[in-house]
């Protein structure tokens, strides 16, 4: 059964840091691409970073370019997402996914709240 679970989350003030964590249970992380998204109440989901399958290419939504840093442990099959120089607008939940076999999983999220 796929199964992940995000924590990491908190209120933090302006300028702040997070590190958000993924714990991956199912499948092995090492083959596969993951993804970090974030939603707020009354929108749809908004992707974040991707890292891909082999752990090299990070991509990143435009917002949070050279702020946020995506990186995985293999051994410990765990996604991290590092969330620094944090702003007002990233107050969100936040998500890892994963698309198999064309289905997308993710976990139950994890609250970020950046308020001073």
């Amino acid at each position: 059964e796929v199964q992940l679970v995000e924590s990491g989350g908190g209120l933090v003030q302006p300028g702040g840091s997070l590190e958000l964590s993924c714990a991956v249970s199912g499948f092995s992380i090492e083959n596969r691409a993951m993804t970090w998204a974030r939603q707020v109440p009354g929108k749809g989901p908004q992707w974040v970073a991707t890292i891909d399958r082999e752990g090299i290419y990070k991509l990143y939504e435009k917002s949070v370019k050279g702020r946020f840093t995506i990186s995985r442990d293999v051994a410990s099959n765990r996604v991290y997402l590092r969330l620094d120089v944090l702003k007002i607008e990233d107050t969100a939940m936040y998500y890892c996914g994963v698309r198999i076999e064309s289905v997308d999983y993710r976990g139950q999220g994890t609250q970020v709240t950046v308020s001073s």
